[in-house]
C-alpha cells in the first residue's frame, strides 16, 4: 500500500460511521473541502466509486464496502494496540465484569483478584454469579469461566484452575443408616441431594465413568434441591443424602471426616476452569492486569 493512502483510507472510515462529511470533518479536525478532496483523490487512484453522495446523506457503495470489510478491523486493532500502549505508561484502571459459577467465584477468581484489588486502587471487578450459559455480549461481561471442555468455538480460553472431578459424598452418620453405593446404579436406592441448573431448569446430570471410560448417567432423587452447590454440600453434611460436588469444594470436610467419599473409582477427572473472552475483546489496562493475575502458574 502507499503511505499516502493510509491517511486517505482512514478519511475513508470516518465518511462511512458518520455518514456525513461534515460529522466526519470534524471528527478528524479537517475542513469538509478538504476532506471531500482527499476521497476523491482515493476513489481516483483505486478507479472505484468508494462513496455514493446525496443532498442528505453519504453511503458506501458495494465497492466500498467490500473496502471497509477488510479495513475496520485493522483500524480497530491498531487502534486497540495503541490503546493498550498508552494505557500502560499508566496506572491501570478499568471495570471488568466477569461471570461464573459460585464455586469457580468463591475458590479461584477472589483469591487470585483479591490481591490486586487491593494494589490497584483504580481497577474495578464486578463478580456476577450464574449457573447458566452465559452469552458475554448480551450479559454485558468481559469475560466468563466455565470448565474446559465447556467453552464455546470462536472464544479465547485461557486456563485459571487445576483439573478437576466430581466426587459423590455423604456424612457418616447417613452411610451408617443408609449403607454405601458400590456402583453408580445403587444410587436410585439412595436419597441423593439435587442441584437444578437455571440456563434450561434441569436437574444436573449425575455422571460417572467404569474403568472402560464408558459414561454413565444416574437420574436420582431427593428430598432437597437448591440451584447453588454450596447448600447442596451443607446438605449432605447434615446427614440428608448423598451429593456429587467438587472434589476441592468438599476436600476440607473430607479431612475432617464430616463427609465420606463413596464411589471415586467411578469419577473421572476433567479440563478445569478456563477463563474465556471474545477472540475481538478490546484489551485495557484492567483487563490485562486481570488475565495476569487469574493465569494458571506451572
Amino acid at each position: 500500500m502507499l503511505r499516502e493512502n493510509i491517511q486517505d483510507l482512514i478519511a475513508l472510515a470516518a465518511v462511512a460511521e458518520e455518514r456525513s462529511f461534515t460529522r466526519a470533518a470534524a471528527r478528524l479536525n479537517v475542513s469538509q473541502s478538504a476532506l471531500s478532496h482527499t476521497i476523491k483523490g482515493l476513489e481516483q487512484r483505486l478507479g472505484l466509486r468508494l462513496l455514493t453522495r446525496t443532498t442528505r446523506s453519504v453511503a458506501p457503495t458495494l465497492e466500498g464496502e467490500d473496502l471497509l470489510a477488510t479495513l475496520n478491523p485493522c483500524l480497530e486493532k491498531i487502534e486497540a494496540r495503541l490503546h493498550a500502549l498508552n494505557a500502560s505508561q499508566g496506572a491501570p484502571s478499568g471495570t471488568v465484569r466477569i461471570v461464573g459459577v459460585e464455586y469457580a467465584i468463591e475458590s479461584l477468581l477472589w483469591p487470585k483478584l483479591s490481591p490486586v484489588l487491593k494494589e490497584y486502587p483504580d481497577v474495578k471487578v464486578e463478580f456476577v454469579m450464574d449457573y447458566g450459559y452465559t452469552d458475554l455480549a448480551e450479559s454485558q461481561c468481559d469475560a466468563g469461566v466455565r470448565y474446559g471442555d465447556q467453552v464455546s468455538d470462536g472464544m479465547i480460553a485461557m486456563r485459571i484452575g487445576p483439573d478437576e472431578r466430581m466426587i459423590c459424598v455423604g456424612a457418616p452418620a447417613y452411610f451408617d443408616v443408609a449403607g454405601t453405593p458400590e456402583v453408580p446404579q445403587d444410587l436410585t436406592g439412595h436419597q441423593c441431594i439435587n442441584l437444578r441448573l437455571t440456563n434450561h431448569g434441569a436437574l444436573y446430570a449425575w455422571e460417572f465413568e467404569d474403568k472402560d471410560c464408558t459414561e454413565i448417567r444416574v437420574k436420582v432423587q431427593g428430598q432437597a434441591v437448591f440451584n447453588t452447590i454450596n447448600p447442596v454440600l451443607r446438605a449432605a453434611k447434615d446427614g440428608h443424602g448423598l451429593a456429587l460436588v467438587p472434589e476441592r469444594l468438599a476436600q476440607g470436610h473430607l479431612d475432617s471426616g464430616a463427609l465420606r467419599l463413596c464411589l471415586e473409582e467411578y469419577c473421572p477427572y476433567f479440563p478445569g476452569f478456563h477463563l474465556y473472552y471474545p477472540s475481538r475483546q478490546r484489551p485495557s489496562s484492567a483487563f490485562g492486569v486481570v488475565l495476569d493475575a487469574l493465569r494458571e502458574k506451572s
